[in-house]
């Protein structure tokens, strides 16, 4: 390794580790029977799951990362567009402060 090498490993900056969705801890996933749908329910506020949404979010445990999701996905439902919809809405969801 040169000199020149070594400083430019230097400033190279860490790699971030993946990110491994989870529950923000004010909010909590359940399945309403009644109106046979997934919730999130949150302080004040409850939302309504549709589609997959429940799906997704029942892998959010804090143990899988979005890689590991989106194969998981990727299996159950072949032909979807999971690999690019999936990390998009987490990103949505993360924003939003549900996701940690």
């Amino acid at each position: 390794m040169t000199a020149d090498t070594a400083k430019e490993a230097d400033t190279t900056p860490a790699a971030t580790p993946p990110w491994r969705p989870a529950l923000a801890p004010a909010v909590h996933f359940r399945h309403d029977r009644v109106r046979d749908a997934d919730l999130l329910v949150l302080p004040e506020r409850v939302v309504v799951l549709r589609g997959t949404a429940g799906e997704i979010l029942r892998l959010c445990d804090g143990i899988r990362d979005v890689d590991a999701i989106v194969a998981d996905l990727a299996g159950r439902f072949p032909g979807a567009p999971v690999a690019t919809e999936v990390p998009a809405f987490l990103g949505r969801l993360r924003r939003e402060g549900w996701l940690r």
